[in-house]
């Protein structure tokens, strides 16, 4: 850390990133909720409790990094107080796909039933179209365990997705 450089983000480079970016924060936080509305209450909750802790902010990553971890946090958060409740909602709400086609609908609830880490990387990576190297900074995790965790989504989806009835 540089002599005299106080610790911290500023207001305006997070108000900066929140107008830049909302609308991808946004679409990853509702695949993680399950709703838009869901997902934007997330996005705002998590910048409104970033602006209150900005200031614990280090600057050893970027800010951006330390942002979206804030968002990931809250929509999990939301997650986990309505899985119950989304999970039967989800299974009574979903249409049969049309023959040999399965509709989004369908394809949103696979990948919502991936294991935790490999449902973030398909987020994270297709949603917000974020490189392998941004995901890991966001996961905390290598860039090899990005692939490894999106290889592995891909080949459950597929095996889901032959396994599904025509």
């Amino acid at each position: 850390m540089d002599v005299g450089r106080k610790p911290g983000a500023s207001l305006e480079a997070i108000e900066q990133i929140y107008r830049d970016r909302f609308e991808r924060f946004a679409t990853v936080a509702a695949a993680i909720v399950g709703s838009p509305a869901g997902g934007r209450d997330a996005v705002q909750e998590a910048f409104a409790r970033a602006v209150r802790r900005r200031r614990q902010f280090r600057g050893d990553g970027p800010l951006e990094g330390w942002l979206w971890q804030a968002v990931l946090n809250e929509a999990r958060t939301q997650r986990r107080r309505r899985a119950a409740r989304e999970r039967a909602e989800l299974a009574a709400a979903l249409p049969a796909p049309p023959a040999g086609e399965p509709d989004d609908t369908a394809v949103g609830a696979l990948v919502r039933s991936l294991p935790e880490r490999q449902r973030l990387a398909v987020f994270l990576r297709y949603y917000a179209d974020l490189s392998y190297d941004q995901i890991a900074e966001v996961l905390g995790v290598r860039p090899g365990t990005v692939a490894a965790s999106l290889s592995a989504a891909h080949a459950s989806l597929r095996l889901r997705l032959e396994e599904a009835p025509a």
